[in-house]
């Protein structure tokens, strides 16, 4: 089975002091309360057909009577399949959601019969960077726009209608791959069905339909039945799985929920693959989101370093408060 960048990379994490975390402060994010797993979450609804990503984002925020809820990545109305949905505080994740790679299951219509061989050939000859021209329709100006195709492989053919599996780069239009496939074929093609099968960690196996997540609902709030609802929604670090990370110390925690910048000192641990200006997120000793922030170093720059600017924080998630203020003692 193919995989997204993401999925191949195998990280290594590096131990910069050894440190140990206190277990009166913060909580392992698979074991908050229900009601914090629904403020900091993310539900991965299968988007049925008809609907636009925006209506299926309101009908969830509706279910789980939330002020927001928003959408990582716009399916069209027609279009069916993964589509994670950020609850609450958690909708900013959608910041790195939204440009992760994404996989699709298409049906492309061919107007005209072709040989098979010639087919997959043409097929192999958009993987790796393509140039596309938006369609008309489209939310984006009409510009030439680079994209990479990671990998585009037949999974059935019948007739003039090719069942492909394609992975790519967010931003890239299937129906438009289909059109210029059609092109260089000299047949002409449309897209006659797309289903989105991945975004970022997730899936079209951990999928669930609205009435699937308004049933779970249901049994928490009448029947006081949280697992249905645990096996639905995901905490807010599920999102981030993708994403490099930088653990910190304990009394490093509440500086960086005020929005301070992150520094050598408050490392403990992180992974080997940073390099400087990465999107890196900030992580308790817990797994819990503190913040997003951008690596103003290396992996082995920070590893290096007694001192310094590690990362430059962007985006706060964790609340100040949870984790004890560090407070420098007198002395004289």
């Amino acid at each position: 089975m193919p995989k997204l960048p993401f999925e191949i990379i195998e990280r290594e994490i590096l131990t910069k002091r050894p440190c140990k975390t206190n277990p009166d402060y913060g909580l392992d994010p698979y074991k908050r309360p229900v009601n914090k797993l629904i403020e900091y979450g993310v539900v991965n609804i299968n988007k049925p057909s008809g609907p636009t990503s925006h209506i299926v984002a309101d009908h969830v925020k509706k279910i789980l009577n939330l002020k927001k809820a928003g959408h990582s990545g716009t399916l069209d109305p027609g279009v069916t399949g993964v589509l994670p949905i950020a609850l609450d505080r958690a909708t900013r994740v959608t910041q790195v959601l939204l440009p992760a790679g994404k996989e699709y299951v298409a049906i492309m219509h061919l107007h005209k019969k072709v040989d098979e061989k010639l087919l997959k050939k043409v097929l192999k000859e958009f993987i790796g960077k393509i140039e596309q021209l938006p369609p008309i329709k489209s939310a984006v100006r009409r510009i030439l726009r680079k994209r990479t195709i990671y990998y585009l492989e037949v999974m059935e053919i019948e007739e003039q209608d090719i069942l492909f599996r394609v992975g790519c780069q967010a931003g890239t239009y299937i129906r438009k791959l289909c059109h210029d496939i059609g092109r260089k074929l000299n047949t002409g093609a449309h897209m006659a069905q797309l289903i989105r099968t991945k975004a970022g960690p997730f899936s079209d196996k951990d999928m669930v339909y609205l009435q699937d997540l308004k049933d779970a609902f249901w049994y928490f709030k009448n029947e006081n039945k949280e697992l249905p609802l645990r096996k639905i929604i995901y905490p807010i670090e599920f999102a981030i799985n993708h994403i490099s990370k930088v653990w910190i110390n304990d009394l490093a925690v509440d500086t960086v929920c005020h929005g301070a910048d992150l520094k050598i000192p408050g490392v403990c641990r992180l992974h080997d693959d940073i390099k400087k200006d990465d999107i890196v997120v900030i992580m308790t000793l817990k797994d819990e989101l503190v913040a997003f922030g951008k690596a103003k170093l290396s992996s082995e720059e920070i590893i290096l370093a007694d001192k310094g600017l590690a990362v430059k924080t962007t985006k706060v998630f964790m609340e100040p408060g949870v984790y004890p203020k560090f407070e420098v003692k007198k002395t004289g």
